[in-house]
């Protein structure tokens, strides 16, 4: 059974002509691959081909979602009768429905997500690579002595949605991603770090030997790490760090936390609730972009969204459900797999970048922190209350000196955002969100 607009759109007919009130398919045929490696042993090899359906099936104001691999005619007849069956018992909801006709997408873009290479790379060179970005890091210093190993992954697949008010869309994507993990012992302290990329197109990849370069780097700058006394002082998240904060943003911005009350931002809409130096910005219309569809898990068109404009607050993010809990419109923002009704995601979620190189900004730090690492589950976004087990370097006099851990990094995420002082030019994307290098004016640093 091919994976089709075509056979998508039976599927929505045939529920229809059973009674349903409205419904939607999505359809989903990938194939993926895994491997990891271990100086320089293959410890697990995987490779899978899957495909599902996801019915939504919406009854006189009730709903419900079943999902199957079984392409077979009874079973999906089957699949349908059982939809229908469920949503009938369940309660009503008023908000819940597919979105409204006027604003379906009615054009796809090519935003270039599948490269054909990738489905048609050997698996001994996709073993190698995974070798060769291990074997850069085992390399690089004699200090670096073990390896957590090294891993390459990659899938390639198609997606095609339909639902009742007309709508069928599809499109192919693929994604490969290369990574390493070193440690390295000095003076009997132990400590790993990583580093990996991952991109649309094979040709994209950051070769395997800057990887284990970078990877190598990151994890002997840990050695000799101690603590600092408990203190206020500027803390400057690298890009890594910055891109946990920017998770922190999307939670609270996200329409299911708004609608329920969930977070420090509900009711800020125009209100200014970060720093000038602050754009924050989803846009699912980059070419190639990990995050880029030509439509969201509704059918909506893809679109680029200004969260936080220079400090306010110009919008959440949305899908239909939450948009109609909230008065306002969707910011096509669906995400959904084959079970289930949709959820708000991300697209492309990122800062936008600054003006200062890093260089600037650890150069703008007489004491402070420059924040590698951060670890636990001390983020409330409810009340913005913020506080992290961390790791990273000492900055003196706008110099790194030390390695640092065992110490936490706390405030109230509130203050942080106001107290964004410098926003770096090193925007780089590894994945569906990113952040450049940010200097935060003053957080608690908790060490001895």
């Amino acid at each position: 059974m091919q994976v089709t607009k075509e056979f998508a759109n039976r599927l929505v007919q045939q529920t229809i002509d059973k009674g349903a009130t409205a419904c939607e398919v999505i359809i989903s045929d990938a194939t993926e691959f895994s491997v990891q490696v271990r100086l320089d042993e293959v410890e697990t090899l995987k490779e899978s081909t899957s495909r599902g359906i996801g019915l939504r099936v919406l009854y006189e104001g009730r709903q419900a979602s079943v999902s199957t691999s079984d392409f077979d005619e009874k079973a999906l007849s089957n699949l349908i009768d059982e939809a229908i069956g469920l949503a009938k018992v369940t309660s009503v909801d008023d908000t819940a429905g597919l979105p409204p006709v006027a604003e379906l997408a009615h054009e796809f873009p090519d935003l270039k997500l599948y490269d054909p290479q990738i489905a048609e790379l050997p698996t001994d060179l996709k073993i190698n690579l995974a070798k060769q970005a291990e074997k850069a890091a085992l390399s690089f210093d004699p200090r670096i002595t073990n390896s957590e190993g090294g891993n390459f992954d990659s899938s390639t697949g198609k997606m095609v949605l339909a639902n009742s008010l007309g709508f069928a869309g599809e499109y192919s994507r693929s994604r490969c991603a290369l990574s390493t993990v070193p440690v390295a012992v000095d003076a009997g302290q132990m400590q790993r770090d990583s580093w990996g990329d991952s991109k649309r197109f094979f040709s994209a990849l950051e070769n395997p030997e800057s990887i284990g370069k970078r990877a190598a780097e990151r994890t002997l700058k840990r050695l000799g790490a101690r603590k600092v006394k408990t203190q206020d002082a500027p803390v400057v998240f690298d890009q890594m760090t910055a891109r946990d904060l920017l998770g922190y943003i999307f939670s609270a911005t996200s329409g299911d936390a708004v609608f329920r009350k969930a977070s420090f931002l509900v009711g800020k809409l125009e209100e200014k609730v970060a720093s000038d130096a602050l754009t924050v910005i989803d846009d699912g219309t980059i070419e190639s972009g990990l995050g880029s569809r030509p439509f969201d898990g509704e059918g909506l068109p893809i679109r680029r969204t200004v969260v936080i404009e220079k400090g306010v607050l110009r919008s959440y993010l949305l899908n239909t459900y939450t948009a109609k809990k909230l008065g306002l419109k969707s910011t096509g923002n669906a995400s959904r797999g084959l079970t289930g009704a949709p959820h708000v995601g991300h697209n492309n979620f990122f800062i936008e970048p600054g003006t200062f190189t890093t260089e600037q900004i650890i150069g703008s730090v007489k004491n402070g922190l420059y924040l590698t690492d951060v670890f636990g589950f001390g983020v409330n976004t409810v009340n913005g209350d913020f506080s992290l087990g961390a790791a990273g370097t000492w900055i003196e006099n706008g110099q790194l000196t030390f390695p640092v851990e065992e110490i936490t990094v706390a405030s109230n995420l509130k203050d942080m955002l106001m107290d964004i002082e410098m926003v770096g030019n090193d925007l780089d994307f590894r994945g569906t969100s990113a952040a450049p290098t940010l200097k935060v004016s003053r957080m608690i640093i908790s060490g001895e």
